[in-house]
């Protein structure tokens, strides 16, 4: 099978020719740390199962809004429901339910991302 070809690396200013994804060698420190980060655990060994998705509808059934839109005067539809403090595997905080609220799926993204570093954010 041939090889793939090589390609200038994407450091500025850098002219070596690489196989690898992006960068070379020397420069492979600039991958976002997100992509070099040991992968997730799947949604099921973080406690979101079937008695998690019980409990996510019953509670969407009861607060249908997004809380954080309402809170602007919109009225948007609640997809997901948040954790307000993030429970980190403490169950009793994930399963505590004033420590839940109804989100749309651009709030609970934006919450989340500012919460865990996503989109450039610092990590909180």
């Amino acid at each position: 099978m041939p090889l793939r070809p090589q390609k200038p690396c994407n450091a500025q200013g850098c002219n070596v020719l690489t196989r690898n994804a992006r960068y070379c060698d020397s420069h492979s420190h600039l991958l976002k740390s997100a992509a070099r980060a040991k992968p997730r655990e799947s949604s099921t060994k973080r406690h979101y199962n079937y008695k998690w998705q019980q409990a996510r509808a019953g509670w969407l059934a009861k607060h249908p809004l997004c809380i954080s839109c309402e809170r602007s005067g919109k009225v948007v539809a609640a997809t997901d429901v948040d954790h307000i403090i993030p429970h980190k595997g403490d169950m009793v905080l994930f399963w505590d339910r004033n420590n839940w609220q109804s989100l749309c799926g651009s709030c609970h993204s934006s919450k989340t991302a500012s919460e865990d570093g996503g989109f450039g954010n610092s990590r909180r």
